[in-house]
């Protein structure tokens, strides 16, 4: 059975609720207080079951006071029936309403005459014409106008007919979006807990479901799910729900708080946004205008910046802004959202969100900024994705990152991503094992080609101009060309950059250095014959190795020729001719071979201990302490002996 949520809109006492009774059966008004004085001053619910349609009605308050409470369930609507009394006619909230609908984009509806049983003929097609002339341009010209009395039933009839024709005019939601569940009423229900109640406006809600608590971030579990009143295994996009939840008190839930998909979805207060002033507000809005913004079932306070070089938007005129929000609240790219004066509040304003991860912007971006905004406005899904990760930097956006901006979930992503790739404005980084990202995560970070290049640009040419100042280096640290370009990417990012460089033939990467792949070391012939006398000096050495001054001495190596005597000493380390066992201690590898030899024949003749201390070593290899301690030390560290008290075992 198709579902839609039909909300009421209009003036004070204009019969809102009666309406929605005599439709239904059922009282809307709620709270002893309603009851008391007659007026509604929270939202109010009941459902008709049309047969082939299941209508749930969000009855609003028409007092100026509460419409507030009025943004908050009007959100996730699919249709308005704009109500007006008979008797009074279109009234300041009747327009306020109206506005309020146009903004939020709510593309069906209906006109409802209220009271007929109080006027003539003549007043009746006077308020009709009056209906007629207010909604005039807008979604709503040319739909029904229903003339009907709660009090007698007449129209009823033919109201509920007009229903059910939009409902079959109104399109399925779409599917390709992230749960999410603004939330306008919380209460406690005794024997079940907390319940949470407000318009599925995407995804789905089933029973054992873990569900995420925003802007707090608490995480829940439902334990229950109904629509209309009655218990459901699955909650629909569309349909007003009910949510038994377990794993939180009702005192920490606010209306405005949404429930969502876990780690999906993350708060915001900075957002970048189109701002569409009314015809009819006041005054401009300007820059540092202190406002009220209503989005979601969520008001919050919160400060504009214009985006534009006057610093305000006129009544009547569209522009870009940034909206600072006081407290943190659940954004999404696309969504719509309406601005009230902060004091008198009254509606002056309603816009789009383009960007809700958005960074403060300085003035002398204004223009690269508008157009950023411009394509985020009216581009398509694989330009909007590349928009995001172009405004992201060097650091680059992973698939969760879009999905926190957009709400698309997994499956579109990923196609929309595919989608950006094909175009060639966004790389998505593979490790230089061929793996997406890291191991534990699906998604590779995506970063946008120009950034990529720039990156992989230069890196490489600081390689290249370290082979120019070091012509003896083997190469630049792999960990020393990430600090220097990649300090603010991801590490996938890096890897990508040094793997696209490996496979276009440009560097080599060897252990933890990177090299030009043109880059040898070719020595001078003096060079080559003091990398001789030092492999000699060390070999004939054998494990009694000498200080750094000593080799340095007997190489002829000048005071004044040390740093490069150390770069050509560095070529045998490079080589494995020396290995380093201490600080400057090096022993030739000849040496540490003879040694492992030496110590595998005397385990085998110390069968099946294999122990060997301090003392022993040094009579086994005729040296002193000096030397024993270090030369067993790395032993240790090369897991060819291990400690066992204070003797070791020869592994």
């Amino acid at each position: 059975m198709q579902s839609i949520i039909i909300g009421t809109a209009g003036h004070i006492d204009h019969g809102k609720s009666a309406l929605v009774q005599a439709l239904t059966g059922k009282d809307p008004d709620r709270l002893p207080e309603e009851k008391r004085r007659g007026i509604t001053i929270d939202l109010g619910f009941a459902d008709l079951d049309l047969g082939d349609v299941r209508v749930g009605f969000v009855d609003v308050p028409g007092h100026e006071r509460f419409v507030k409470n009025m943004l908050a369930g009007v959100h996730g609507i699919s249709a308005v029936a704009l109500v007006i009394a008979a008797d009074e006619g279109v009234m300041p909230q009747t327009r306020e309403h109206f506005d309020i609908c146009r903004l939020l984009n709510v593309r069906k509806g209906l006109v409802v005459i209220t009271k007929t049983d109080l006027v003539e003929e003549d007043l009746l097609a006077l308020v009709e014409a009056e209906a007629e002339e207010l909604v005039a341009g807008s979604f709503l010209e040319g739909v029904p106008t229903v003339a009907v009395s709660a009090r007698t039933g007449a129209g009823l009839d033919e109201l509920r007919a007009a229903i059910r024709k939009i409902a079959s005019e109104i399109p399925a939601r779409p599917s390709d979006s992230i749960t999410r569940l603004p939330i306008d009423r919380a209460f406690t229900m005794k024997g079940f807990g907390a319940v949470v109640t407000g318009t599925l406006v995407s995804g789905k809600i089933a029973e054992a479901d873990e569900l995420e608590l925003l802007p707090v971030g608490l995480r829940v579990r439902v334990r229950g799910v109904q629509v209309h009143g009655s218990s459901v295994a699955i909650a629909h996009s569309g349909q007003r729900t009910a949510v038994n939840l377990a794993g939180v008190d009702v005192a920490l839930i606010e209306r405005g708080m949404v429930l969502a998909e876990t780690g999906r979805l993350r708060p915001v207060q900075v957002i970048d946004v189109q701002l569409e002033m009314l015809k009819t507000a006041p005054r401009a809005i300007r820059t540092r205008s202190r406002v009220r913004v209503h989005i979601g079932s969520a008001e919050v306070l919160g400060r504009v910046r214009v985006l534009n070089d006057q610093g305000e938007i006129a009544p009547g005129e569209t522009g870009m802004a940034q909206l600072r929000l006081e407290s943190p609240v659940v954004a999404l790219h696309d969504e719509r959202f309406v601005v009230r004066s902060y004091s008198p509040s009254e509606t002056i304003a309603g816009g789009l969100v383009l960007d809700p991860f958005a960074a403060k912007h300085r003035g002398k971006e204004l223009a690269k900024t508008y157009e950023r905004l411009r394509v985020l406005l009216e581009s398509d899904r694989p330009a909007k994705f590349s928009t995001f990760v172009e405004s992201s930097g060097d650091l680059g956006l992973r698939l969760a990152d879009l999905a926190a901006r957009t709400g698309w979930n997994h499956t579109v992503l990923s196609e929309i991503a595919r989608k950006a790739k094909d175009q060639g404005a966004v790389v998505e980084t593979v490790d230089h094992l061929g793996r997406v990202g890291r191991a534990e995560t699906p998604e590779g970070i995506f970063i946008s080609r120009a950034s990529f290049e720039r990156l992989s640009r230069a890196t490489l040419e600081d390689v290249r101009s370290h082979h120019r100042r070091e012509p003896l280096s083997r190469g630049l640290p792999r960990e020393t060309l990430r600090e220097r370009h990649f300090a603010h990417s991801a590490p996938e990012v890096f890897r990508a950059a040094i793997a696209h460089l490996e496979t276009a033939g440009a560097l080599t990467t060897d252990k933890d250095l990177v090299r030009a792949s043109e880059h040898s070391v070719e020595l001078s012939p003096t060079d080559a014959k003091l990398r001789e006398r030092f492999a000699a000096f060390y070999q004939q050495a054998g494990l009694e190795t000498p200080s750094l001054e000593q080799a340095f001495a007997d190489a002829g190596v000048a005071p004044s020729a040390r740093a490069h005597g150390r770069k050509i000493l560095q070529l045998l380390i490079d080589k494995g001719t020396l290995v380093r066992v201490q600080g400057d201690m090096f022993i030739h590898s000849v040496a540490l071979d003879d040694l492992k030899s030496l110590l595998r024949k005397f385990a085998s003749e110390h069968e099946p201990d294999r122990l060997i201390d301090v003392g022993t070593f040094k009579d086994l290899t005729g040296v002193s302490r000096k030397y024993a301690i270090p030369l067993l030390e790395y032993l240790d560290r090369e897991h060819i002996t291990r400690r066992a008290g204070d003797k070791r075992i020869i592994t």
